[in-house]
């Protein structure tokens, strides 16, 4: 019998104008889908013109320029529908859906969804919820005391998968993809006997354990940053609507 992480896989990723869910927008965001490993990937692209100005500093990370999108750019309310839309297709489908740092690109896909189409992510969730995996969540709690950063560029050089165009959100996304394979084969003998629907339910117990950590590190450094112990998806403020 084929283990999960050797079988069907979508993978989703956005990249944006800034580091806030509740008020920065989404720029570019591409959902990729591989029926195996190792089969050809099918990969659906947006590009969005967020209406706002695009930081220098986000431009710097993807590339991504106001004059670009605005004459490459869809509006995002069609394209908002659209991304929803897939994902939901994948939730039908019972396809998990890799998303590293998932309560970032799903909260602020959600926000959008709020600003532009006056709905939530959950609206297009109710009769099938997402099978999420976190590659990040699963690393922390599998390999919980190796040292170093664990963003997409460390993990995927740690587990030897290629990063090609990083910051591109096609390329990000199958790069976590990739990634969670390989995490899946590296730790097999804790994780084959798990199906997706287990492995949602326990990320968000040990990415409640992780945040509770990070913000107890904080505190001990005189940090008032806070850590939102929420996955896969932050609770709505009113604000964000």
């Amino acid at each position: 019998m084929t283990c999960w992480y050797e079988g069907p896989l979508a993978a989703f990723d956005t990249e944006t104008t800034g580091v806030d869910v509740e008020t920065d927008r989404i720029v570019s965001a591409a959902v990729v889908v591989q029926d195996a490993a190792g089969t050809r990937p099918r990969v659906s692209r947006w590009l969005v013109n967020p209406g706002v100005p695009v930081p220098a500093g986000a431009t710097a990370v993807h590339g991504l320029t106001d004059e670009h999108l605005q004459c490459n750019g869809r509006w995002p309310a069609p394209v908002m529908f659209e991304i929803a839309e897939t994902l939901a297709e994948q939730a039908v489908a019972n396809r998990p859906l890799v998303v590293m740092n998932a309560p970032f690109d799903l909260t602020i896909l959600d926000r959008e969804l709020r600003r532009h189409r006056a709905s939530s992510l959950d609206r297009w969730l109710d009769s099938s919820p997402l099978l999420v995996l976190d590659p990040r969540v699963l690393d922390k709690h599998l390999d919980r005391y190796r040292k170093g950063r664990r963003t997409l560029t460390d993990l995927c050089e740690h587990y030897g998968v290629a990063l090609d165009g990083a910051h591109d959100a096609a390329a990000d996304a199958q790069a976590a993809l990739d990634v969670v394979r390989a995490v899946g084969r590296r730790f097999a003998a804790r994780l084959e006997r798990l199906e997706p629907p287990e492995l949602h339910s326990l990320q968000a117990v040990w990415h409640a354990a992780q945040a509770r950590g990070l913000q107890a590190w904080f505190a001990r450094s005189g940090s008032e940053e806070s850590v939102d112990p929420a996955w896969p998806l932050r609770p709505d403020l009113p604000a964000a609507a």
